[in-house]
């Protein structure tokens, strides 16, 4: 065999051995489109996995609820049978109970006090208590302060909310807030909401802005209030069927590309809820901006009470207390 053929065939099988390590492809699935905050933010991660491995890693996305509610899709990580989730905390607390503390209404005071709590010790500590659960949390990414629409009316105080039938997360903290503003709380999985706002089977829904957006709720909905009544974290999860194979190296890479898809997808928030209002009035969406926050928060402080029973006291305070 001559040495340039004999070159060649390395070549050969060094390029197939690596076209053979490429073959690793991730399925990762959320709630919304693929231009959404949830969108960009697991785009920067893929695109950082398969730079990190050397394209040993790829993803596959299926945006827009194509691998069902945020619930199953979180089942479907614990399971093994979907590789990644970029989902919100709302049904996560029915896997890791602990999560539900930052569920609680008005315990945030801002995106600075969220963003720092998250990526701080607590934030950390509860990305680790999902181990234990079946799941591999790699970084807190966002969804967003979370604000009420409704066919109705306007909502300027709590009292104005009081009777609408307003679809919730399947999420036992945000029905129990919901209820002392006379709310009648509906669970319902995401991807039946549309449908259900234009049917008129619920009167309204509560939502960040980049979810508005993307949903484009505005087509259904006429009033928004910017209530920003709960804080809704988001994280990105792998199933432990991925992460035990991957070596200590490996493992780092997902980490990291987790951070960076955070600091993208809490950006993308942030342009939306700047942006956002301007388009959601342009849409035809009637705006409260300037809600009396005052009445929600007495409303919901005798939530607060059984909210401190189950989580403790100590660790609602340390949160809050968070500067």
């Amino acid at each position: 065999m001559k040495l340039k053929q004999l070159v060649a065939l390395i070549t050969t099988g060094v390029g197939l051995m690596a076209a053979a390590q490429a073959q690793t492809v991730l399925k990762i699935g959320y709630a919304t489109s693929p231009q959404s905050h949830y969108g960009v933010g697991s785009t920067v991660f893929c695109d950082e996995v398969e730079k990190g491995t050397q394209g040993r890693y790829k993803c596959q996305h299926f945006p827009s609820s194509a691998l069902g509610g945020e619930r199953e899709m979180i089942e479907a990580v614990q399971l093994g049978t979907q590789d990644i989730v970029n989902t919100s905390t709302g049904p996560l607390g029915n896997f890791v109970p602990e999560v539900r503390i930052v569920d609680i209404p008005f315990l945030f005071r801002d995106y600075d006090h969220a963003r720092k709590v998250m990526d701080g010790p607590i934030g950390q500590d509860l990305l680790q208590k999902m181990a234990a659960r079946g799941l591999i949390g790699l970084a807190w990414t966002e969804n967003g302060f979370r604000h009420m629409t409704n066919s109705k009316r306007p909502i300027v105080q709590a009292n104005d909310a009081s009777g609408l039938k307003m679809r919730t997360m399947e999420n036992k903290v945000h029905m129990d807030g919901y209820k002392t503003f006379g709310i009648l709380p509906t669970p319902m999985p995401f991807p039946e909401l549309f449908t259900a706002l234009q049917q008129g089977t619920v009167d309204g829904q509560e939502n960040p802005i980049p979810v508005i957006l993307a949903s484009k709720f505005s087509q259904v909905q006429r009033h928004l209030s910017l209530t920003g009544h709960v804080y809704s974290p988001a994280v990105i999860i792998l199933s432990p069927a991925v992460w035990n194979k991957l070596s200590a190296a490996d493992k780092q890479v997902f980490v990291e590309a987790a951070k960076k898809g955070a600091v993208a997808q809490r950006k993308k928030v942030n342009d939306d809820e700047n942006n956002g209002i301007a388009q959601l009035k342009s849409e035809g969406m009637q705006v409260v901006e300037k809600v009396d926050g005052e009445s929600f928060r007495k409303a919901v402080a005798p939530a607060y009470a059984q909210f401190a029973r189950e989580f403790g006291a100590d660790k609602i305070a340390a949160i809050q207390a968070v500067r």
